[in-house]
C-alpha cells in the first residue's frame, strides 16, 4: 500500500460532503498518472456502508474508515494523531484534503507531526513528469499571481485543495473495491495501534455555528454577487431579497470586501471562495482574472453590468448589459409573483 495517493473524506451529521467526492476526482488522475491506487481516508463516527461504498463508487479503489463514537466532533489533536498512525503505517506519498476549516486546521498539524511539506489552498495539481512530484499551484501575492510549488525531499507530499475548484465523477456502478473498517481499538495490519483520546490535552462536546457574517456559499445553488457597480454598501440590501426569493446566498467580489461594505465569508474569487452553483447571479461585478477563476465552475453565470466590454459578460452564459437597479427591480417583482421564494428548481 505504500506509494499511493490519500484523499481525505469529510462527514457531517450522518454525509459525505460534497467535498469529498471532489477530492476524489482530482486524485483519480494523479493516481492514474502515478500508476497507484487511490486511497479515500475518512476519520469520524460510524456511516452507514452506503456511504463508505459510494466513494468507491466516485474514484477510490480502497476505502479506510476509522469510525468511533468518541469521534463525532472534530478535534484537531484526536484527528491528527490518528492520521499519524495511519500514515506511519501506509506510507502514502500524496495525500490531499479540502481546504475547509477541518483541512486547513487538520493538514498543518498533521504535517508537522510527520515532517513533510505542505501546500495550501490549491487550485492546480499534477504530477512532475521527470521526477513524479506533485505540482502544487495556488494563487499568491494576492491572487495577483500563480505560483507552483514542488516538495522534492519529504513524503508524503500534502495538500489541500479550493472547494468546488472540480467536479465529483459521476458514480460508476460497475466499479469494485475494498472497504477497511477500524475502530479506534484495533491494532492495525503492521502491529501498530491507534492512540488513547482519553490522554489528550482536549476533548470536543460539540459546536456551535456564529451565525453573523456567515455565509454557506461553497455549498449554495444559488449565489447572488455583487460588485463596486452596485454603488453602496445599502444596496447590499436588494441582493438579499433576491437571494432568499431564489432560495439562494450573497457573494461578493473583493473590491467592496475590501471597502468593508460586505465581511469577508461573502468574497468570491481566488482570494476569498471558490464556488460551482447552478446559478451565479453577477450584479455590477467586472470580472477581475481572480474572481472569474473562482466561479469558472458554475454550471449557470448571469451578468448584469452597464460596461459591454466588461469581462464577466465573456464568461456569462446569460449577459445583460444594463442598468443593474433597473433589472433586479424587475426581477424582483417577477420573483415575487411567480412565489418562488425557496423554489430554485425553475431557474
Amino acid at each position: 500500500m505504500k506509494n499511493c495517493v490519500w484523499t481525505l473524506a469529510e462527514q457531517y451529521e450522518g454525509k459525505l460532503k460534497t467535498v469529498s467526492f471532489e477530492l476524489l476526482a482530482r486524485g483519480r488522475g494523479l493516481a492514474d498518472k502515478l500508476g497507484v491506487k487511490l486511497f479515500s481516508i475518512l476519520i469520524g463516527p460510524t456511516l452507514e456502508d452506503a456511504c463508505l461504498e459510494e466513494l468507491i463508487l466516485r474514484g477510490a479503489d480502497e476505502v479506510i474508515a476509522v469510525q468511533d463514537a468518541e469521534l463525532k466532533y472534530f478535534s484537531n489533536e484526536s484527528y491528527s494523531a490518528i492520521l499519524e498512525t495511519l500514515i506511519r503505517e501506509y506510507e502514502p506519498e500524496i495525500i490531499l484534503a479540502a481546504a475547509t476549516s477541518t483541512g486547513r486546521t487538520l493538514m498543518p498539524y498533521t504535517a508537522v507531526r510527520v515532517h513533510a511539506g505542505l501546500t495550501a489552498d490549491c487550485t492546480g495539481l499534477d504530477i512532475e513528469d521527470e521526477t513524479g512530484c506533485l505540482l502544487q499551484t495556488r494563487p499568491a501575492i494576492g491572487g495577483n499571481i500563480m505560483a507552483t510549488i514542488k516538495t522534492p525531499n519529504s513524503r508524503p507530499q500534502m495538500a489541500t485543495v479550493r472547494p468546488r475548484s472540480s467536479r465529483p465523477l459521476e458514480k460508476d456502478p460497475g466499479r469494485k473495491g475494498t472497504v477497511i473498517r477500524f475502530s479506534l481499538t484495533d491494532t492495525l495490519p503492521g502491529g501498530g495501534s491507534f492512540p488513547l483520546l482519553k490522554e489528550t490535552r482536549t476533548r470536543v462536546t460539540g459546536y456551535r455555528r456564529e451565525a453573523a457574517g456567515f455565509a454557506n456559499l461553497e455549498e449554495a445553488e444559488v449565489i447572488v454577487a455583487g460588485g463596486r457597480g452596485i454603488k453602496k454598501p445599502e444596496n447590499f440590501g436588494i441582493l438579499r431579497e433576491i437571494a432568499a426569493l431564489l432560495g439562494g446566498e450573497v457573494g461578493a467580489s473583493r473590491d467592496v470586501v475590501d471597502r468593508t461594505w460586505i465581511s469577508y465569508p461573502h468574497q468570491v474569487g481566488l482570494s476569498g471562495k471558490t464556488v460551482s452553483p447552478k446559478l451565479y447571479l453577477a450584479v455590477g461585478i467586472s470580472g477581475a482574472i481572480q474572481h472569474l477563476a473562482g466561479i469558472k465552475t458554475s454550471e449557470t453565470i448571469v451578468s448584469v453590468n452597464t460596461d459591454p466590454d466588461a469581462n464577466i459578460h465573456k464568461l456569462a452564459d446569460v449577459a445583460i448589459v444594463g442598468d443593474a437597479f433597473e433589472v433586479l427591480g424587475e426581477l424582483k417583482k417577477r420573483l415575487k409573483g411567480m412565489g418562488s421564494k425557496n423554489n430554485n428548481e425553475q431557474y
